[in-house]
């Protein structure tokens, strides 16, 4: 029998790098020409702000501390998208995480606000008030046949008013911020990494950025090297073969939305407690970092490693297009070329699948000329 070398476009790896490549060069040139549009003389200085973010600084102090900004909100999103990513494993579509994050939030912002609690407990209340969402829409889905799509929508806005009501008692008096948790308990803001000289006194780096990478691996182990991984695996090629081997599907479909939840509530967490951002008590849409990992997790070819690459990539455009100038361009630009590789991010299989399809068809006919 005749064997030979796989082709470098036979490597499952190399797909999914390569089929991410095609996505983003394709949604950067859909909204490069959607900003020629806008503006066709300052189209091109436009795309490359954007793709330089604070690289736009002259001076290396201030894109090191911009740097170390993206970096901050870089670790929620990756918490999101391995949220959705490890509910895909499941065959589970988890669009219930934005609002698995907004009750992390409210959770973290309360123990942090009204309660006086350190740091580690906040972070536990968060993962645990995202666990209970990821529990509801995962008992709905389990039991009741409910679309976990249609019953984490509906969470997404339920947990949004929920929150903005628990803690409209911790905001500000002029405005509807929650007020600082730097000035109200500094215990309850995540420890530092210490490397504010690094990055010019940016002092919202902290051990958010290490732990978020971190957990992508242990979770890339979990469902790779485990047999909890290899039975969620299992149930979401197909749940009545897993039932029908043994394993329990309804339990392993709740329990993959707890696990989730936890990651989005903890992603909430990361960000709200490094004192980066104060919550807007009126907010009338739901935050977009869980959306966001939507194209995070589709980017990185549904792997919680190319995940961490992906994660930080439409962090970087989307921090890049606020430098934009807004006499001009509309501040939603970069969101707009966010939701375009999103959109795109629908057609990695299909690159994915072209490829393979064309290799495949090169070395058959490699084959029958040598037969020949």
């Amino acid at each position: 029998m005749e064997t030979g070398k796989k082709s470098i476009l036979e490597n499952e790896g190399f797909l999914a790098i390569l089929s991410a490549l095609l996505c983003i060069a394709a949604g950067l040139l859909v909204g490069y020409i959607v900003l020629l549009i806008i503006n066709p003389a300052g189209g091109t200085e436009a795309i490359i702000t954007i793709l330089k973010n604070y690289m736009t600084y002259p001076s290396k102090p201030a894109a090191l501390k911009y740097l170390g900004s993206t970096l901050v909100k870089t670790a929620p999103l990756l918490m999101c998208a391995l949220s959705i990513q490890f509910c895909y494993q499941a065959g589970l579509f988890n669009i219930g995480a934005a609002g698995q994050y907004v009750a992390g939030a409210g959770a973290a912002l309360y123990g942090a606000l009204a309660l006086g609690l350190p740091w580690y407990v906040c972070t536990l209340m968060a993962m645990a008030a995202g666990a209970l969402f990821g529990c509801i829409v995962g008992f709905l889905k389990a039991y009741c046949n409910v679309n976990e799509v249609i019953s984490g929508i509906m969470l997404n806005w339920i947990g949004l008013y929920l929150v903005n009501m628990l803690l409209s008692g911790v905001k500000e008096v002029a405005s509807p911020y929650t007020i600082t948790i730097n000035s109200t308990n500094p215990s309850a803001l995540l420890p530092s990494l210490g490397l504010e000289a690094l990055f010019s006194n940016n002092k919202y780096v902290t051990i958010a950025v290490p732990l978020s990478v971190l957990i992508a691996i242990l979770l890339w182990i979990l469902l790779n090297k485990t047999v909890f991984g290899y039975e969620i695996t299992a149930t979401g090629l197909n749940k009545d073969a897993a039932r029908y081997c043994g394993m329990r599907e309804k339990k392993n479909l709740i329990l993959t939305l707890i696990i989730g939840g936890m990651l989005a509530g903890l992603g909430a967490a990361f960000l709200y407690l490094s004192g980066y951002e104060q919550w807007q008590t009126t907010a009338s849409s739901v935050p977009v970092m869980g959306f966001n990992g939507i194209a995070a997790t589709f980017l990185g070819g549904l792997n919680p490693i190319g995940t961490i690459f992906s994660s930080y990539f439409i962090q970087h455009i989307t921090s890049g297009g606020s430098y934009l100038d807004k006499g001009v361009y509309p501040s939603q630009i970069s969101d707009l070329i966010s939701a375009i590789i999103i959109y795109l991010c629908s057609f990695v299989l299909f690159f994915k699948t072209f490829i393979r399809g064309r290799a495949a068809a090169r070395k058959e006919r490699t084959r029958e000329v040598k037969a020949s």
